[in-house]
């Protein structure tokens, strides 16, 4: 949506609808705000520079204990599997059991990240996967675990990791200026990935010397450092009038902003393509290391396999450090498309490597991609995001990533057992990198950020006794019948605005009699919620008001009225 800058005006008397003042006069308009904030004319900011923040510092290196203990937990379950039974089944039932959380529990985890303190909801989550940990190893210890119980406290686990992640993601836009966060986003790739090698070092070498159960009673000690270092953290929570938002209507809200935002259809659909694509190089990577190391020792695959895993974290922490080079020379939209492109050769290489080392290369590549790739659309979805809904939008992201994953993972081993590996990963390069290019050109994304910065042009109406059920809203215009037409598109932009801010549902109405009248027609679930849609009115939303303004052709303002449902 474009921004033009209204006249200024001086602000009257509380509104009746956000953009509409009872006597006609516009309200002033506070989103010359920049949503960005000024951009330092000191040296150019490197991938390093948001661990300056010391709030950031402390809450990178929680992050970072966090992924290694997920790592650690998820090697010292699946060790634990295979010496409790030799079914194939529950073994693999492990990895399910570990990420099935994060599908069901995205939304309604994110939901709650926007609705309560996130500090205290952040440090729940660290007691949560503490307190599992310390249940896996009193039942290590005691001989009380069985397959299924591991299952269930695996699944536990994969809880608190569903509940962590959007608070997380929710935080950073709060902790770094706005052209720092693609380099904080490139620091948590960093965190993400160095655990990746971390993490199965650290558990193979205590389960190899003390055991599986001291894997988790580390991981239950660094989990409970990290929520007492959270506990001292001093961070304000703002305090809401309204008080919270109840659960199935936040989850509702957080969907429908997700359905009318173009910005985040644009996201979600490259990171679809992207993550459906490299699936098949982590689902198949197994085989392909059993491949290269044909002819040699059987325990020869898995060190193979940690070789290949560890180059594609290596990788990645590389494609950290060439993040800021790789701003400066590509846009988004090129960057999304390089990296997919670089995905792709990477595929290839890996599936038809005659070595290890071409492999190795392969991986390293496939990291490089995979950090640029993620970054370039985490950023692009944080910046779609106003913070009211930030942890639920983030979620959605996140469902994206692991259910393209996962779907992924299941077409290409389908395929390959249907036909060889390399076929399926060469099928994955080439029909990955296609489809990006028909999104692309059937849903460009060009860069246009909208400026969803709060606004409080719009304050809220006043009601002594506010009535139970729905409120609709009418506002009428009257609009010259030969600009009707180009009024009608304008309003699809409104329609998508109060959708957006959680209206229930909206309509344009036309006069049958009086050609010139059209009626804008709005309803909310409540009162309280009517009045949640003025708290999350932004710059782009005043800026829309006043091209709405710009039609109505009346003496007196667009005449605003309310009314309350009657219970049937």
């Amino acid at each position: 949506m474009a921004h033009e800058d209204p006249p200024d005006r001086a602000a009257p008397s509380p509104v009746s609808e956000p953009g509409f003042a009872p006597e006609g006069k516009l309200l002033e308009d506070p989103s010359g705000m920049s949503s960005g904030g000024p951009q330092p004319a000191s040296a150019t900011p490197g991938v390093w520079t948001p661990l300056a923040t010391p709030t950031f510092r402390m809450l990178w290196l929680i992050w970072m204990a966090a992924n290694i203990c997920m790592w650690m937990n998820d090697v010292a379950a699946a060790w634990l599997m295979t010496s409790l039974t030799t079914s194939p089944v529950l073994v693999a039932l492990v990895q399910s059991a570990s990420t099935m959380p994060v599908m069901l529990l995205a939304l309604p985890s994110g939901a709650l990240a926007d609705i309560l303190d996130r500090r205290r909801y952040f440090i729940v989550t660290q007691f949560w996967v503490a307190a599992v940990a310390l249940l896996l190893c009193l039942a290590v210890l005691s001989g009380q675990l069985t397959p299924y119980l591991l299952l269930a406290l695996v699944f536990a686990n994969g809880i608190g990791l569903a509940m962590r992640w959007p608070v997380f993601s929710a935080l950073i836009p709060e902790l770094v200026p706005k052209h720092h966060l693609p380099f904080a986003m490139a620091l948590n790739g960093v965190a993400m990935n160095a655990s990746r090698i971390i993490g199965p070092l650290v558990a193979g070498a205590i389960i190899a010397s003390l055991g599986s159960a001291w894997v988790f009673v580390l991981n239950a000690a660094l989990s409970i450092i990290s929520g007492f270092v959270l506990l001292r953290w001093k961070r304000q929570q703002p305090d809401n009038p309204l008080g919270r938002e109840r659960l199935g209507s936040a989850m509702r809200v957080g969907l429908q902003f997700i359905k009318e935002s173009p910005r985040m259809h644009a996201v979600l659909l490259r990171t679809i393509c992207y993550f459906l694509q490299a699936a098949s190089i982590m689902a198949l990577l197994p085989l392909t290391a059993q491949r290269l190391d044909h002819g040699t020792a059987a325990s020869g695959s898995a060190g193979t396999f940690t070789v290949l895993l560890a180059s594609m974290g290596a990788g990645a922490i590389l494609g950290a450090m060439l993040m800021p080079r790789i701003r400066q020379m590509l846009s988004g939209e090129r960057t999304v498309l390089a990296g997919v492109a670089a995905q792709s050769l990477a595929t290839l290489t890996v599936a038809f490597a005659p070595h290890i080392a071409v492999a190795v290369l392969g991986m390293m590549l496939s990291g490089v991609a995979l950090l640029a790739t993620a970054n370039t659309l985490g950023v692009a979805a944080q910046m779609a995001l106003p913070n009211w809904v930030r942890a639920r939008g983030m979620s959605i992201y996140q469902m994206s990533i692991m259910g393209s994953t996962a779907i992924g993972a299941a077409i290409w081993g389908k395929l390959a057992s249907l036909a060889t590996v390399q076929i399926s990963m060469a099928v994955a390069a080439i029909s990955g990198l296609t489809a990006l290019v028909i999104v692309q050109r059937l849903n460009p994304d060009r860069d246009i950020e909208e400026d969803l910065s709060p606004s409080r042009a719009f304050p809220p109406p006043a009601h002594s006794q506010p009535e139970q059920g729905r409120v609709v809203v009418t506002i009428e215009y009257e609009i010259d019948p030969a600009r009707a037409d180009a009024f009608r598109e304008l309003m699809q932009l409104s329609r998508r605005s109060r959708l957006r801010q959680g209206a229930l549902s909206w309509k344009l109405l036309h006069s049958m009699s009086h050609p010139e009248r059209f009626v804008e027609q709005i309803t909310d679930e409540s009162w309280t919620e009517h009045l949640r849609r003025f708290e999350r009115v932004t710059a782009d939303d005043v800026a829309l008001r006043d091209r709405k303004l710009a039609f109505h052709k009346g003496k007196e303002p667009p005449a605003v009225q309310r009314f309350f449902t009657d219970a049937v």
